[in-house]
C-alpha cells in the first residue's frame, strides 16, 4: 500500500490561535461546583476562554488529567435556528439536535434546503419531521440564499449551519444572521479537511487543506462574529441515517457475499452516533462562552478497524462473514466507488470538546449497530434485489468464489 505523504507546502493554521488541545493553568480556573455530571444538564462554564494557552505543536503536548468541575443551573432559554441540509449524511445531524434542544426545553426552528413536497422528504431523517413538531419546534422549507424572506421577522440567538460546504453557500445565511443580530453561530464542517498524519488520531489544530471550500467558512465566520464554533464530524450512525455505510456490510452479509475491504482492513476511522454530535452541538449553545473561538471535532473517543467494522456488523446480523482483502490498483477498480469508506487512516479525537465543554461521548458500536441491522430487516432491505458488479469483478480478479 502506497505511504500518504504530506504536502510540503506551508501549513494552513485554521482562524483561531485556540485551536490546538488547551494547557490549563491551576492557578486561574475558579473552584466551581457541580451537582450533576450528565452532558445535557450542564449549562455553564465559568471559564473564560482567554483562560486558556495553546502549545504551537499540540502533539507535543500531554494533558494533565484535570477534571473540570461544572455548576448546573438552569440554562438560558434560547430560540435556536438550524439550516439543514436536504440530502447526504449530514442530515441526521440537524434532526437529532432539534431533538435534543427542544427536550432542554429550547425553541427550535429547523429550515430545510428545498421544498417539503420533494421526494426527498420522504426519505428518512426527513419524514420523521413529525417527530419534531410534536416536540414543540417548527419545520420550515426554502432556499438559504433567500433565507430573509423565508424567516422574515424571525429572531434568533443561535444559528446552526448543517447545509453549506463552501463559502458561497453559507456566506448568505452568514450574513443575515449577522444583520439580525444573531449572538452566536454554529457551523457543521468537516473533518475531511485534515491533511493525512502520520501520527493519528487527528486533533484539533492539525494542519488542513486550505483549498477545501469548508475551511473558507471557518475563516468568514470566524471574522464576523464574536461567538462561534465550528464542528467536524466524521461518520456518523443512527436511527434516520439515509446514507449507506453500515448498510453497505449488512447487504452482503446477510447474502453470504464476501465482503471485499481495501488495502489490510487495519485502517481505523471513526463512526459515531447522532445523539452524540447533537450532545456537543447542545453543550455550545448552552454554554456560549466556553464555546466561542473554539474548533471541535464532532466524533466519538473510539475508533474502529475496516475488519472491526464488517465483524460487528456481522455480529449484529448474527452471521458469520467472509472478509476478503484487496489492492484497488492491481484489480483495477476505484476504492471510493467499491467501498463506503477512506482507504486510509481517518481517525479523530474529541479532545476539545471534553476539554472545554465537558463532553462525554456514548456511542457504542455494537449495540448502535443492532438498532441498524433491526431498522435494515424492518424496511425490508435484507430481500431486496441488489446487483454487487464491482464486488463481482474484486471477486474474479482474486479468483474468490461466489455462491449462486
Amino acid at each position: 500500500m502506497a505511504t500518504l505523504l504530506s504536502s510540503p507546502s506551508l501549513p494552513y493554521t485554521s482562524p483561531t490561535s485556540k485551536l490546538p488541545p488547551p494547557s490549563l493553568s491551576l492557578t486561574t480556573l475558579h473552584s466551581l461546583s457541580s451537582t450533576s455530571t450528565h452532558p445535557s444538564s450542564l449549562s455553564s462554564l465559568s471559564i473564560s476562554s482567554s483562560l486558556f494557552t495553546y502549545a504551537k505543536n499540540p502533539r507535543r503536548l500531554s494533558l494533565s488529567p484535570i477534571k473540570v468541575k461544572v455548576r448546573a443551573i438552569a440554562a438560558e432559554k434560547r430560540k435556536v435556528l438550524i439550516v439543514n441540509t436536504n440530502s447526504g449524511g449530514h442530515a441526521i445531524i440537524g434532526f437529532y439536535f432539534a431533538k435534543e434542544l427542544l427536550g432542554c426545553g429550547h425553541e427550535v426552528t429547523i429550515m430545510t434546503v428545498g421544498e417539503e413536497t420533494s421526494d426527498k422528504m420522504k426519505k428518512p431523517p426527513f419524514n420523521r419531521f413529525s417527530e419534531i413538531v410534536s416536540g414543540g419546534g417548527r419545520t420550515v422549507w426554502g432556499d438559504p440564499a433567500e433565507i430573509g424572506k423565508v424567516l422574515e421577522g424571525a429572531q434568533f440567538d443561535a444559528v446552526l449551519d448543517n447545509n453549506g460546504k463552501d463559502l458561497d453557500t453559507v456566506r448568505p445565511v452568514a450574513d443575515w444572521a449577522k444583520s439580525c443580530g444573531v449572538k452566536q453561530f454554529l457551523f457543521i464542517s468537516s473533518a475531511g479537511i485534515y491533511k493525512p498524519t502520520d501520527e493519528p488520531p487527528h486533533v484539533e489544530g492539525d494542519v488542513v487543506k486550505a483549498d477545501a471550500g469548508h475551511v473558507g467558512v471557518e475563516k468568514y465566520i470566524s471574522e464576523i462574529f464574536g461567538s462561534w464554533s465550528v464542528f467536524r464530524p466524521q461518520y456518523m450512525i443512527g436511527s434516520g441515517n439515509n446514507k449507506d455505510c453500515e448498510e453497505w456490510f449488512f447487504d452482503r452479509i446477510v447474502r453470504g457475499r464476501p465482503v471485499p475491504i481495501p488495502g489490510s482492513g487495519m485502517q481505523l476511522t471513526n463512526i459515531s452516533h447522532a445523539r452524540d454530535l447533537s450532545s456537543m452541538l447542545a453543550l455550545a449553545v448552552e454554554n456560549p462562552s466556553a464555546a466561542s473561538g473554539n474548533i471541535f471535532n464532532c466524533v466519538s473517543d473510539r475508533a474502529v478497524t475496516l475488519d472491526g467494522m464488517a465483524k460487528l456488523c456481522a455480529q449484529a446480523a448474527g452471521i458469520p462473514v467472509e472478509i476478503v482483502h484487496y489492492d484497488p490498483k492491481a484489480v483495477g477498480v476505484d476504492a471510493k466507488k467499491a467501498f463506503p469508506f477512506r482507504n486510509m487512516h481517518f481517525y479523530a479525537e474529541p479532545r476539545a470538546a471534553k476539554e472545554i465543554l465537558g463532553w462525554q461521548g456514548t456511542t457504542n458500536l455494537p449495540e448502535d449497530l443492532k438498532e441498524r441491522f433491526d431498522e435494515y430487516v424492518k424496511i425490508g432491505r435484507d430481500k431486496k434485489p441488489i446487483k454487487f458488479e464491482l464486488d463481482d469483478k474484486i471477486l474474479a480478479a482474486l479468483k474468490v468464489p461466489v455462491a449462486a
